[in-house]
């Protein structure tokens, strides 16, 4: 769909922090880490900007060369990676930006019980889209660079989906529900998502 993508570097930090603070704040996880539209209002970017610390020291944030769209990816090995401990990561952001809010802590640790584990794969962390862009099929277009080379490498991906709407695009490029949608207290769903590559019949490439 002619959707220009490149790495963003340390000079699209703030860019792509306010990107996603503004994509995600009303998103139903988002809304139940941060009860309350001030709260979330204030606290919220901070968490967005750890997050994109995070992926920019241990993955890649692919951004659209218009700023409209970022998707956030880490390597995953197959042990899951001794340096990537979720818990420990999500306990240290709680302490340094919100030590009174444990659902920050509660939900690195939820996650990290569901994340599959025994084969490395890319993980899609986050993808956000600017709220005036969506439906315009960035994001698609951002997660199909990286499957694409998922396909070639014969590499699988995961996700964890934060609303059914995400979930049935995420279907659409091909990733499945594994086991089941995981409950948080009180709160939404997360659908943790996999995703086989596509190979040819012939295991000669990948799948059009």
């Amino acid at each position: 769909m002619g959707v220009a993508i490149r790495t963003a570097g340390e000079s699209d930090r703030e860019r792509v922090t306010r990107l996603l603070d503004a994509a995600f704040q009303d998103d139903p996880v988002s809304g139940w880490i941060f009860p309350g539209e001030e709260y979330r209002r204030t606290t919220h970017p901070r968490l967005m900007a750890a997050f994109v610390d995070i992926v920019m020291a241990e993955g890649r944030v692919d951004v659209t060369e218009a700023g409209t769209a970022c998707a956030l990816w880490l390597p995953v090995p197959a042990d899951g990676g001794e340096e990537h401990d979720g818990e420990d990561e999500f306990a240290a952001l709680r302490e340094a930006l919100d030590p009174g809010n444990e659902r920050i802590e509660l939900i690195g640790r939820l996650t990290a019980e569901v994340h599959p584990a025994g084969r490395a794969h890319e993980y899609l962390w986050m993808i956000g889209v600017a709220p005036g862009h969506q439906g315009e099929g960035l994001g698609t277009a951002l997660i199909g660079s990286v499957l694409d080379r998922c396909d070639r490498d014969e590499v699988p991906a995961y996700l964890e989906a934060s609303s059914a709407r995400s979930r049935g695009l995420y279907e659409r490029l091909g990733f499945e529900l594994v086991e089941r949608p995981l409950q948080l207290p009180g709160g939404p769903l997360m659908w943790p998502m996999w995703r086989e590559p596509r190979t040819s019949p012939t295991g000669g490439g990948r799948k059009h």
